[in-house]
Formats: C-alpha cells, structure tokens, sequence
C-alpha cells in the first residue's frame, strides 16, 4: 500500500468517507458530538464539494506549497471543508483575483523544537530587580519582547491552520519539513506552543488520515448510541 510523506496509508483512505460524514446528519443524537452543534459555529455534519484538480493547484500555488497527499486526496474526494474534529475543518477556496500575495509562511520548515526554545525564553523574562534602573529594565525587556514575537510567530512556520477547538485552540497540519503531513496541535494561548496531537493507544503524531478517520470512529459511535443517556443538549436562539 503506497504511503505518502506523512507516514500515513494511501489508496482508497477516502473510499466512502463523504458518505458516511453526510450520513451523520440523520443519526438521532448527532448533535452529541463536539463541535457539531454550537451556534453558527457547528458544522452539524455537513461538508463543502470537493475541489477538482485545477482549483487544489490554485490555491497550492497561492500557499507558495504542494500539500500533503493525504490532505490533497481529502480536498478531491470528501469536500474542500466542513465536518470534522474540532468545529470542523476551515475551508479550503482557491484564490480570488484580488488575493492578497502569498506570505511564505507554509513554505518554511515547521520546527517543533522552538516550542521548548520559547518555554525557555517565557522562563527568561526580565525582572526589574535584576536591573540598576528603569532605563537598562525597559531596554532589556524591549529586547526580550521582541524576541518573543519572533518566537511566536515561528512556532507555527510550515503548518496550515485546519480547524478551531474553542478557547484559541487550533489544529495544524505540517506541510513542510520532516513532519510534513501530521497533524500537531497549537495552544500557543496558554503558552504551550505547538504539541503533537495525542490518539489513545498510539505514539508520535497521527497523520492527516488517520487523524481525521479516528474522529470519524468517534462521531459514528456517539451519534448512533441509544444506550446511553446522552448529554444535554445546547438551544441557541437568535438572541443569544
């Protein structure tokens, strides 16, 4: 079975998969499963139409980046977004004609090791104590802020932002570098950087596939149960 970059399998990895997404929408407690009902921010199991070949080149042309095969073959096969862990995946739209240049971001290799590099640096902060007076403090901590800023702004250099969990929460997908083609978490809002998705019983983090496969698993267990009592369940109104 052909593998892509990422580790993970290939080759009929999306057989059905839209159909059994699109299914979810009928099952009696679909609106169990986290993310899928939440305001407007549920994604309530529905999915995009797939991109055709020339629009996935357009917008991989607009990233500056090939995407990773996993990733591409979902865009093609299952939809260009909607249902999935999270709040669903963001969409994926080939570029308009006033789309602003590319920034070079997904081209750089994703390092994770400047995630222990910006614990450091947190660990490191000025203290005014430590300095004779304001002037050497204000400059020193200009210079560690700056750094800082740096460092945030790297930890997510080769990854493409996937889907939001709540509360600054992201998913990534690594499109450059060694780990190209898995999927990693950013918490870099509670000043953990960027962390490997964790799948129970499995070590390293998951590729694209297998990621999104296990979330399916999930959401077809807990939307089908009727042995349970399910949680209670969320109304929103158009006031609030």
């Amino acid at each position: 079975m052909a593998r892509n970059s990422g580790g993970g399998a290939m080759g009929g990895a999306w057989t059905g998969v839209r159909e059994r997404v699109l299914a979810l929408r009928k099952a009696p407690r679909w609106w169990a499963v986290f993310g899928a009902e939440w305001g407007s921010s549920g994604h309530e199991f529905e999915l995009l139409p797939v991109l055709t070949e020339e629009q996935l080149r357009a917008a991989e042309r607009q990233l500056g980046t090939e995407l990773p095969e996993e990733y591409r073959m979902f865009l093609l096969e299952v939809g260009a977004g909607g249902a999935g862990p999270g709040y669903g995946l963001f969409p994926m739209q080939p570029p308009g004609p006033d789309a602003p240049p590319t920034t070079g971001h997904c081209t750089l290799p994703f390092r994770p090791e400047l995630t222990a590099e910006h614990d450091e640096h947190q660990c490191a902060e000025p203290r005014r104590t430590d300095y004779p007076d304001d002037d050497a403090f204000s400059a020193a901590y200009a210079a560690w802020d700056a750094r800082d800023d740096e460092l945030r702004a790297a930890l997510t250099e080769g990854t493409l932002c996937l889907s939001h969990q709540g509360c600054s929460y992201f998913y990534v997908l690594v499109v450059a570098g060694p780990h190209r083609g898995t999927v990693w978490e950013d918490v870099t809002a509670v000043g953990e950087g960027v962390v490997p998705v964790g799948l129970r019983g499995k070590t390293g983090p998951p590729p694209f596939a297998e990621w999104y496969l296990n979330w399916l698993d999930h959401a077809e267990r807990k939307a089908w149960d009727e042995t349970t009592e399910p949680p209670p369940r969320q109304r929103f109104t158009s006031d609030g």
